[in-house]
Protein backbone atom coordinates (compact mmCIF):
# COMPACT_ATOMS: atom_id res chain seq x y z
CA UNK A 1 0.00 0.00 0.00
CA UNK A 2 1.29 3.43 -0.98
CA UNK A 3 2.05 6.12 2.33
CA UNK A 4 -0.87 8.63 2.00
CA UNK A 5 1.12 11.73 2.20
CA UNK A 6 1.60 13.09 -0.79
CA UNK A 7 4.95 14.38 -2.17
CA UNK A 8 6.07 17.66 -3.64
CA UNK A 9 5.52 16.34 -7.18
CA UNK A 10 4.12 12.69 -7.73
CA UNK A 11 1.39 13.26 -10.38
CA UNK A 12 2.38 11.81 -14.13
CA UNK A 13 5.04 13.57 -16.02
CA UNK A 14 3.73 16.55 -18.12
CA UNK A 15 3.36 15.99 -21.70
CA UNK A 16 2.62 17.77 -24.78
CA UNK A 17 -0.61 17.53 -26.56
CA UNK A 18 -0.92 16.88 -30.11
CA UNK A 19 -1.98 20.81 -30.55
CA UNK A 20 1.27 21.73 -28.68
CA UNK A 21 3.81 19.21 -30.91
CA UNK A 22 1.62 20.58 -34.21
CA UNK A 23 2.59 24.17 -33.01
CA UNK A 24 5.92 23.50 -32.41
CA UNK A 25 7.00 21.72 -34.93
CA UNK A 26 5.75 24.54 -37.27
CA UNK A 27 7.55 27.07 -35.31
CA UNK A 28 10.61 25.12 -35.77
CA UNK A 29 10.51 24.72 -39.48
CA UNK A 30 9.59 28.33 -40.05
CA UNK A 31 12.57 28.94 -37.49
CA UNK A 32 14.79 26.37 -39.53
CA UNK A 33 13.68 28.47 -42.79
CA UNK A 34 14.53 31.72 -40.80
CA UNK A 35 18.11 30.35 -40.15
CA UNK A 36 18.37 29.34 -43.92
CA UNK A 37 18.09 32.39 -45.08
CA UNK A 38 20.73 33.79 -42.36
CA UNK A 39 23.18 31.39 -43.31
CA UNK A 40 22.53 32.14 -47.11
CA UNK A 41 23.40 35.78 -46.65
CA UNK A 42 26.73 34.94 -45.08
CA UNK A 43 27.34 32.85 -48.07
CA UNK A 44 26.76 35.07 -50.22
CA UNK A 45 28.62 37.52 -48.21
CA UNK A 46 31.67 35.05 -48.54
CA UNK A 47 31.28 34.89 -52.09
CA UNK A 48 31.74 38.77 -52.54
CA UNK A 49 34.67 38.70 -50.29
CA UNK A 50 36.41 36.65 -52.79
CA UNK A 51 35.49 38.35 -55.59
CA UNK A 52 37.13 41.41 -54.35
CA UNK A 53 33.52 42.95 -53.91
CA UNK A 54 34.83 45.18 -50.99
CA UNK A 55 38.15 46.59 -51.96
CA UNK A 56 37.39 49.31 -52.28
CA UNK A 57 33.96 50.90 -50.88
CA UNK A 58 30.57 49.20 -51.08
CA UNK A 59 30.15 49.91 -47.47
CA UNK A 60 26.18 49.86 -47.72
CA UNK A 61 26.13 46.54 -49.26
CA UNK A 62 27.89 44.91 -46.88
CA UNK A 63 26.20 46.35 -43.92
CA UNK A 64 23.01 45.38 -45.62
CA UNK A 65 24.34 42.27 -45.76
CA UNK A 66 25.07 41.79 -41.94
CA UNK A 67 21.84 43.51 -41.11
CA UNK A 68 19.94 40.95 -42.84
CA UNK A 69 21.76 37.80 -41.37
CA UNK A 70 20.87 39.46 -37.68
CA UNK A 71 17.06 39.86 -38.89
CA UNK A 72 16.99 36.45 -39.98
CA UNK A 73 18.58 34.94 -37.05
CA UNK A 74 17.06 36.67 -34.25
CA UNK A 75 13.75 35.85 -36.32
CA UNK A 76 14.80 31.70 -36.29
CA UNK A 77 15.74 32.12 -32.44
CA UNK A 78 12.30 34.01 -31.49
CA UNK A 79 10.31 30.94 -32.88
CA UNK A 80 12.74 28.42 -31.50
CA UNK A 81 12.48 29.73 -28.00
CA UNK A 82 8.49 29.90 -28.72
CA UNK A 83 8.60 26.24 -30.56
CA UNK A 84 10.34 24.76 -27.16
CA UNK A 85 8.12 26.52 -24.81
CA UNK A 86 4.91 24.50 -26.59
CA UNK A 87 7.26 21.22 -26.47
CA UNK A 88 10.44 21.30 -23.76
CA UNK A 89 12.93 19.34 -23.41
CA UNK A 90 13.83 16.98 -20.07
CA UNK A 91 16.46 18.95 -18.00
CA UNK A 92 18.05 14.99 -16.98
CA UNK A 93 18.46 14.60 -20.36
CA UNK A 94 21.45 17.33 -20.32
CA UNK A 95 23.03 16.73 -23.71
CA UNK A 96 19.66 17.21 -25.50
CA UNK A 97 18.55 20.27 -23.01
CA UNK A 98 20.68 22.00 -24.00
CA UNK A 99 21.42 21.45 -27.74
CA UNK A 100 17.78 21.81 -27.81
CA UNK A 101 17.46 25.81 -26.09
CA UNK A 102 20.63 27.46 -26.90
CA UNK A 103 20.97 25.97 -30.74
CA UNK A 104 19.67 29.30 -31.63
CA UNK A 105 22.92 30.73 -30.17
CA UNK A 106 24.98 28.15 -32.03
CA UNK A 107 23.34 29.08 -35.31
CA UNK A 108 23.84 32.46 -34.77
CA UNK A 109 27.36 32.07 -34.14
CA UNK A 110 27.76 30.06 -37.35
CA UNK A 111 26.22 32.50 -39.31
CA UNK A 112 28.01 35.40 -38.54
CA UNK A 113 31.64 34.57 -37.69
CA UNK A 114 32.98 33.22 -40.56
CA UNK A 115 32.47 36.43 -42.42
CA UNK A 116 33.65 39.30 -39.34
CA UNK A 117 36.78 36.61 -39.64
CA UNK A 118 36.88 37.60 -43.27
CA UNK A 119 36.11 41.43 -42.47
CA UNK A 120 38.79 42.05 -39.97
CA UNK A 121 41.53 39.76 -41.57
CA UNK A 122 40.88 41.08 -44.88
CA UNK A 123 44.23 42.92 -46.13
CA UNK A 124 43.20 44.60 -49.75
CA UNK A 125 39.68 46.52 -47.80
CA UNK A 126 39.72 49.49 -47.19
CA UNK A 127 40.95 50.26 -43.21
CA UNK A 128 38.04 52.51 -42.51
CA UNK A 129 35.40 50.17 -44.19
CA UNK A 130 36.96 47.50 -41.58
CA UNK A 131 36.29 49.19 -39.06
CA UNK A 132 33.20 49.82 -39.53
CA UNK A 133 32.06 46.61 -40.71
CA UNK A 134 34.16 45.15 -38.42
CA UNK A 135 31.98 46.66 -35.25
CA UNK A 136 29.07 46.56 -36.73
CA UNK A 137 29.12 43.06 -37.51
CA UNK A 138 30.48 42.59 -34.00
CA UNK A 139 27.55 44.38 -32.64
CA UNK A 140 25.13 42.29 -34.64
CA UNK A 141 27.07 39.03 -34.08
CA UNK A 142 26.54 39.73 -30.25
CA UNK A 143 22.96 41.42 -30.14
CA UNK A 144 21.18 37.69 -31.99
CA UNK A 145 23.61 35.68 -30.37
CA UNK A 146 22.29 36.80 -26.84
CA UNK A 147 18.75 36.69 -28.55
CA UNK A 148 19.20 33.17 -29.14
CA UNK A 149 20.27 32.35 -25.59
CA UNK A 150 17.63 30.45 -23.22
CA UNK A 151 19.07 32.09 -19.64
CA UNK A 152 15.83 30.03 -17.96
CA UNK A 153 14.86 27.14 -20.63
CA UNK A 154 11.41 25.76 -19.87
CA UNK A 155 11.41 21.83 -19.02
CA UNK A 156 9.70 17.93 -18.62
CA UNK A 157 9.96 18.60 -15.30
CA UNK A 158 8.82 22.20 -14.72
CA UNK A 159 5.77 21.92 -16.24
CA UNK A 160 5.26 19.05 -13.86
CA UNK A 161 5.92 20.87 -11.05
CA UNK A 162 3.27 23.80 -12.50
CA UNK A 163 0.73 21.20 -13.53
CA UNK A 164 0.81 19.96 -10.15
CA UNK A 165 0.37 23.34 -8.06
CA UNK A 166 -1.96 24.21 -10.40
CA UNK A 167 -4.79 21.14 -9.97
CA UNK A 168 -3.76 21.50 -6.45
CA UNK A 169 -5.49 25.07 -6.62
CA UNK A 170 -8.07 24.22 -8.58
CA UNK A 171 -8.41 21.91 -6.15
CA UNK A 172 -8.99 24.22 -3.24
CA UNK A 173 -10.68 26.95 -5.55
CA UNK A 174 -7.86 29.10 -4.85
CA UNK A 175 -6.29 31.53 -7.61
CA UNK A 176 -5.25 29.54 -10.03
CA UNK A 177 -2.05 31.79 -9.96
CA UNK A 178 -0.08 28.29 -11.50
CA UNK A 179 -2.34 27.39 -14.48
CA UNK A 180 -0.14 28.76 -17.37
CA UNK A 181 -1.44 27.68 -20.95
CA UNK A 182 0.96 24.83 -21.31
CA UNK A 183 -0.28 22.98 -18.02
CA UNK A 184 -3.14 23.67 -17.16
CA UNK A 185 -5.50 21.26 -19.86
CA UNK A 186 -3.51 18.63 -18.00
CA UNK A 187 -4.11 19.89 -14.48
CA UNK A 188 -7.88 20.49 -15.27
CA UNK A 189 -7.68 16.14 -15.82
CA UNK A 190 -5.95 15.93 -12.33
CA UNK A 191 -8.39 18.33 -10.67
CA UNK A 192 -11.80 17.01 -12.72
CA UNK A 193 -10.72 12.69 -11.59
CA UNK A 194 -10.22 13.97 -7.95
CA UNK A 195 -14.09 16.27 -8.07
CA UNK A 196 -15.49 12.54 -9.47
CA UNK A 197 -13.63 10.41 -7.19
CA UNK A 198 -14.84 12.57 -3.96
CA UNK A 199 -18.29 12.87 -5.23
CA UNK A 200 -18.74 8.89 -6.30
CA UNK A 201 -16.93 8.19 -2.78
CA UNK A 202 -19.77 9.59 -0.17
CA UNK A 203 -21.40 7.64 2.57
CA UNK A 204 -22.42 7.89 6.26
CA UNK A 205 -18.67 8.59 7.66
CA UNK A 206 -17.82 10.50 4.69
CA UNK A 207 -20.44 12.87 3.90
CA UNK A 208 -18.10 15.00 1.84
CA UNK A 209 -16.41 12.04 0.08
CA UNK A 210 -12.70 10.99 -0.07
CA UNK A 211 -9.81 11.27 -2.14
CA UNK A 212 -8.81 7.86 -2.02
CA UNK A 213 -8.60 5.24 -4.92
CA UNK A 214 -7.00 1.72 -5.69
CA UNK A 215 -5.10 1.21 -9.10
CA UNK A 216 -3.07 -2.04 -9.92
CA UNK A 217 0.22 -2.10 -8.51
CA UNK A 218 3.46 -1.38 -10.58
CA UNK A 219 5.10 -4.61 -11.91
CA UNK A 220 7.70 -5.95 -9.96
CA UNK A 221 8.07 -3.19 -7.47
CA UNK A 222 8.15 -0.42 -9.91
CA UNK A 223 7.80 3.27 -9.22
CA UNK A 224 5.20 3.36 -11.62
CA UNK A 225 3.40 1.17 -14.00
CA UNK A 226 4.73 1.01 -17.84
CA UNK A 227 1.38 0.80 -19.19
CA UNK A 228 -1.67 3.34 -18.32
CA UNK A 229 -4.41 1.99 -15.69
CA UNK A 230 -7.43 2.27 -14.26
CA UNK A 231 -7.82 3.79 -10.87
CA UNK A 232 -10.86 2.38 -9.14
CA UNK A 233 -13.35 3.55 -6.17
CA UNK A 234 -12.63 0.59 -4.03
CA UNK A 235 -10.29 -2.77 -2.93
CA UNK A 236 -13.33 -4.82 -3.81
CA UNK A 237 -14.14 -4.21 -6.98
CA UNK A 238 -14.73 -6.91 -9.30
CA UNK A 239 -11.83 -5.89 -12.13
CA UNK A 240 -9.42 -5.73 -8.82
CA UNK A 241 -10.24 -9.16 -7.95
CA UNK A 242 -6.89 -11.43 -7.37
CA UNK A 243 -4.78 -8.23 -7.95
CA UNK A 244 -1.68 -6.38 -6.28
CA UNK A 245 -3.56 -3.31 -5.22
CA UNK A 246 -1.94 -0.45 -4.57
CA UNK A 247 -4.46 2.76 -3.29
CA UNK A 248 -3.71 6.54 -2.45
CA UNK A 249 -5.16 10.13 -3.86
CA UNK A 250 -5.93 10.70 -7.19
CA UNK A 251 -2.62 12.57 -7.34
CA UNK A 252 -0.65 9.40 -5.81
CA UNK A 253 -2.70 7.27 -8.66
CA UNK A 254 -1.25 9.30 -11.74
CA UNK A 255 2.37 9.42 -10.17
CA UNK A 256 2.28 5.24 -10.70
CA UNK A 257 0.79 5.83 -14.26
CA UNK A 258 -2.96 4.77 -13.16
CA UNK A 259 -4.22 7.96 -15.14
CA UNK A 260 -7.98 6.98 -16.08
CA UNK A 261 -10.71 7.04 -13.46
CA UNK A 262 -13.16 4.16 -14.12
CA UNK A 263 -16.15 4.11 -16.90
CA UNK A 264 -18.10 1.88 -14.30
CA UNK A 265 -18.61 4.32 -11.60
CA UNK A 266 -22.42 3.05 -10.50
CA UNK A 267 -21.35 -0.32 -10.92
CA UNK A 268 -18.67 0.11 -8.19
CA UNK A 269 -20.93 2.56 -5.84
CA UNK A 270 -22.59 -0.57 -5.67
CA UNK A 271 -20.10 -2.59 -5.19
CA UNK A 272 -18.06 -0.43 -2.66
CA UNK A 273 -21.41 0.49 -0.18
CA UNK A 274 -21.38 4.29 -1.72
CA UNK A 275 -24.37 5.68 -2.48
CA UNK A 276 -25.03 5.76 -6.10
CA UNK A 277 -24.81 9.18 -7.79
CA UNK A 278 -27.95 10.51 -9.29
Amino acid sequence: MTDNKPAADVTKDWQATQGQKSAATRLRLFAALSWIVAIGGEIAGIVLFYQHKFDQGNLPLLIGILVGIAIFAIAGNLLWKAANRHDPARASDTARFFFQNQLGAIITLIAFLPLIFLILTDKNMDPQTKKVAGGVGAALAVLATVMGVSFKPPSVEQYTQDMNACAAQIRAGQPTTACSPDVAAQAQEIATDTSAVTAATKDASHPAGQDVVYWIAPENGAAKSSEPHVFHLCAAVSPLKDKTVNSGSVTEAYAQNAIRITKQIEMEQKQCGFAVSQ
